[in-house]
Formats: structure tokens, C-alpha cells, sequence
């Protein structure tokens, strides 16, 4: 046994003592429950002459022990490990969180000095990350920033609310611009949104609910509105998927008027004409309030929008960007000094 703990492998058959042996570095995901591994992960483990892992408190250690694999919680050096090989020994090291950096850098070193006859190296993932994987390290890094951050920790539904309207904002911003960065970086802060205020809810004495809560409604809820995707019904075109939609949606609302739901905070002109496609869908002939002013004037275009297929608040806004170039190309020569409202 030397400094490191590992003990080297006893003196080999002079027949076979030359060969190089295999070393296995077995890399596994923290976002995978601990046990569930590939089929040729547990060959390798089962097929090992020794199973190494620097990491005493690995979670997968417990799991590989009630299989029957012996398991040396030892940290050997690249010249050990190259050591223990000799003789056509295969060594399965299984991997730590870091990647074991260290020793692949020494095996790296040894296997550039040309000094040595390196053993057969192999990277071997043991389990994959499934998509949306990384949303796990997005819920855990969310509720320890919950726990210890001073600001977050004192956050409430309503204290965040702006946030979650700026960031929608910012988000058709990052569209409209045609920014992939942006979108992405956008997509995220609307995301953190979500985890936030799920993590907040947990907390409530009387209604408490998890993020887990949140994605298994949403999931119940595009399931149950996608018959013809989970169900036997059938759809060919996106009219027919939309009637689909808003069958089983009024169904689930029963609502006793088609403006239930319809959030009075949003912009005017997108309100407009969400109220203008609520009346159109739903048969209804409801004439247009007349009046004075601007405020009719508008209402009357945001109806006629949408209901020639125009998001009357999209189109509105692709102007103002136009309109907004446009001042610019004029105050280029001669910019502003100071500009005041």
C-alpha cells in the first residue's frame, strides 16, 4: 500500500506480464437516478479486475455494492493505474462529477513521453442526459438561491410580477430583432420566471404547489387538448387542430361569457383584437361600439386586423421599429446634445 492508498497488483505471469491491459473510465450524469445504467457500463463492471472511484460518497457506489461489484475507494496516480493494468488487467475507474481531470491530464503525459507501453483507453458513458435534463439543475439551483440569497429568499408573486411582464417583453424583442443569442438568453429569463415563482409557491401555508406541480398540469393539459396527436381523433390542417382546441378548451372553462380569461392588462391594441377573435370564433354578431376620439378609431382598426389574419400589435410594432430607423437615419448628421421628454 503506498501514499495514495492504492495497493498495486501483485507480480504478473511472465507470459502475459508485457501486456498493456484496458483502463475503463466510467463517466455517469448526477441528472440520472443513481443505478439506472447501460447495459455495456455493467459489462465493463462485471468483466473488471478492479473497480476504482476516488469518491467514497459517489452515488453510485451503494447501487454497484448490492450488485455484487467490489468497489476500492482509492485515488491512484497516472503510473499507478498504468501499474495496475500491466498484465492485461482491466481497470473500470468510475468517474467523479469533475471527470477526474487530473489523472486523465497524467495518462495524457505518460502516454506523450513515449517511456511507456500505455494500456488500451476507453471513455465509456454509463448514463446519458435525457432532454430537458438540464431543467433539473435549473430547479436546484433555484431553491438554494431561495435559501441563502438575501434578495430572493424575500421575493414574493407580487414583488415579481413586473419582472415576468419585462421579460415577456424582452422576449418579442429577441424574436422581432431575429437575435439567436438573444432569444435563447430571453427564453431562459422567461424560464427563470417560472422555476421562481413555482419555488415561491411551495412555500404558501394554504395552496402550495411545486414546479413538478406546474409542468404536470401543463402536460395534462396539452395532452387532453391534442386529441389528435394522444387521442383517436384526427386533424389535417391548423384549422382543424385549432377547432380541436377551442372544443376541449370550452369544455374545460365552461365559461358563461367568450371575454372570461381575457387579461384586461395586456396592451390595448392586442386586447382589442383578442376580444375582436373571441366574438368571431364563437359566431357571434356583436357590432362595434361607436364613439368619439381616437380610441374607437383604433379599436375599429384592431377588429378589421384581426380579422384579416394581422396581429394588429405586431403590426403596430414593426412600424414604430421602422419609424424608430427612420428618426435615426434623420439625427445621424446631427446627433442630439440632450434628449428630454
Amino acid at each position: 500500500m503506498n501514499a495514495t492508498g492504492f495497493e498495486p497488483a501483485p507480480d504478473q505471469d511472465p507470459d502475459t506480464a508485457s501486456a498493456p491491459g484496458r483502463i475503463v473510465l466510467l463517466t455517469t450524469s448526477h441528472r440520472v437516478a443513481p443505478g439506472l445504467l447501460s447495459w455495456p457500463a455493467w459489462q465493463a463492471l462485471r468483466n473488471a479486475d478492479r473497480v476504482l472511484c476516488a469518491d467514497g460518497a459517489h452515488p453510485q457506489l451503494p447501487y454497484l455494492r448490492e450488485a455484487g461489484t467490489a468497489v476500492d475507494e482509492t485515488s491512484p496516480t497516472a503510473e499507478e493505474l498504468v501499474g495496475a493494468c500491466a498484465g492485461g488487467h482491466t481497470v473500470v475507474v468510475v468517474a467523479t462529477g469533475e471527470g477526474e481531470p487530473v489523472l486523465t491530464d497524467g495518462l495524457a503525459r505518460l502516454a506523450g513521453s513515449g517511456r511507456i507501453q500505455m494500456p488500451e483507453l476507453e471513455l465509456l458513458p454509463a448514463s446519458y442526459d435525457l432532454p430537458g435534463a438540464r431543467l433539473l439543475d435549473l430547479v436546484q439551483v433555484m431553491d438554494r438561491i431561495r435559501a441563502e440569497c438575501p434578495w430572493s429568499s424575500q421575493q414574493t408573486h407580487e414583488g415579481l410580477a413586473k419582472y415576468g411582464i419585462e421579460e415577456a417583453y424582452e422576449l418579442v424583442e429577441a424574436i422581432e430583432e431575429g437575435d439567436r443569442d438573444e432569444l435563447r438568453e430571453e427564453l431562459g429569463d422567461v424560464l427563470l420566471q417560472v422555476v421562481f415563482h413555482s419555488r415561491i409557491a411551495e412555500e404558501d401555508p394554504d395552496a402550495p404547489f411545486s414546479v413538478d406541480d406546474v409542468a404536470g398540469g401543463i402536460v395534462a393539459k396539452l395532452i387532453h387538448r391534442h386529441p389528435h396527436v394522444f387521442g383517436d381523433e384526427t386533424a389535417g390542417t391548423p384549422e382543424e387542430v385549432k377547432a380541436h382546441w377551442l372544443r376541449t378548451k370550452a369544455i374545460e372553462k365552461q365559461r358563461s361569457s367568450v371575454t372570461e380569461g381575457i387579461p384586461l392588462g395586456q396592451p390595448g391594441l392586442a386586447l382589442a383584437a383578442k376580444l375582436a377573435s373571441r366574438v368571431r370564433t364563437a359566431g357571434l354578431e356583436v357590432p362595434l361600439p361607436r364613439g368619439e376620439g381616437i380610441g374607437y378609431e383604433l379599436l375599429a382598426l384592431a377588429a378589421r386586423a384581426e380579422a384579416e389574419g394581422v396581429d394588429p400589435e405586431t403590426a403596430l410594432r414593426a412600424a414604430a421599429r421602422a419609424y424608430r430607423d427612420a428618426i435615426r437615419e434623420v439625427e445621424a448628421p446631427h446627433p442630439p446634445d440632450n434628449v428630454k421628454e
